[in-house]
């Protein structure tokens, strides 16, 4: 019996004696941290592509100062690596409705990538009061023929808000002479925009010298565009079955007012909070229309949210 215990005290000091050898060894000593640091994590200096355009407008990379801050985006945007993943993500859901309007009005196609960089394709509201993934003001929508109250606010809508966006870029390159400058007039506004050429006397918006939001905003757009269209150059792995995909939906034309939506959903299926998500224009409970105007109300196929 005493044998016994003493072989087990001998095997247990040898077990403590082990332990706190591997402990010592994996003890976050700076050495190992340097180390582990090392071997694990690497941040690599990224090499900006030799040609950049935006809607086929040639950045002029060989001006050292659009250089620097076109490397700046490019780093900024893939080093945070969570929100580049939700933008390939959510980019694969949205862009297939985004395009078809964008080529329809005669936009080019990269300024889908705006709508990236205002909203990060999602229905965003600023400290401004600009809604949706086109991020439009009040006034902006209702110039446009948009309704904006408190029940019903169509920049919510994404087909509709996209075409007042198209409709708002086309005026800016009809009076700018440049998609370029019709990008950063979406963000500063013309009259903001027009100012600046006239008061530093240049035409071209790689010459102006501008606030820090939109002297970022073009080189933002950019580097959203390169990065989304390169995702293994710039690190980025996933899986198409990763990506968010849109949930087929189809149109039901209401000309009265809804008293509960909540009812209204029950009846093809689906509840309240599904409703909203496929409509988030609509922003009460229940839909007034006294003037008894049409709206489309997207419902989701069947099967896409049934229960297992």
């Amino acid at each position: 019996m005493k044998t016994l215990q003493k072989t087990l005290a001998l095997v247990g000091l040898i077990c403590l004696a082990t332990l706190f050898i591997f402990a010592v060894q994996d003890a976050p000593t700076d050495e190992n941290f340097e180390k582990k640091l090392i071997n694990d994590y690497n941040v690599y200096a990224l090499q900006v592509p030799g040609y950049l355009d935006f809607a086929g407008e040639k950045v002029p990379l060989e001006n050292p100062d659009i250089y620097e801050r076109m490397d700046r985006e490019l780093l900024v945007n893939t080093y945070w690596q969570s929100n580049g993943l939700l933008m390939f993500k959510r980019a694969n859901k949205y862009f297939p409705i985004i395009e078809p309007i964008l080529a329809e009005y005669g936009i080019p196609d990269d300024f889908k990538y705006l709508a990236v960089i205002e909203s990060g394709l999602t229905n965003a509201t600023s400290p401004a009061g600009a809604k949706g993934f086109w991020q439009i003001m009040k006034a902006t929508g209702r110039e446009n023929g948009l309704e904006v109250n408190d029940n019903v606010d169509e920049r919510f809508n994404l087909e509709m808000a996209t075409r007042v966006a198209c409709k708002y870029l086309q005026k800016a390159k009809d009076r700018f002479g440049s998609w370029t400058l019709a990008a950063a007039a979406y963000n500063a506004g013309n009259y903001g925009v027009s100012k600046e050429l006239d008061r530093q006397k240049v035409s071209d918006y790689y010459d102006l010298l501008l606030g820090e939001e939109t002297g970022r905003y073009v080189f933002r757009i950019i580097a959203l565009k390169e990065i989304l269209n390169n995702a293994d150059k710039y690190g980025f792995n996933f899986r198409d079955k990763d990506l968010y995909s849109y949930v087929p939906t189809y149109k039901v034309s209401v000309d009265t007012a809804v008293t509960d939506f909540s009812d209204f959903a029950k009846g093809f299926g689906i509840n309240y909070k599904i409703l909203k998500i496929h409509n988030p224009w609509l922003r009460e409970k229940h839909l007034n229309n006294k003037s008894r105007k049409q709206y489309f109300i997207e419902i989701p196929e069947q099967g896409y949210y049934s229960k297992p």
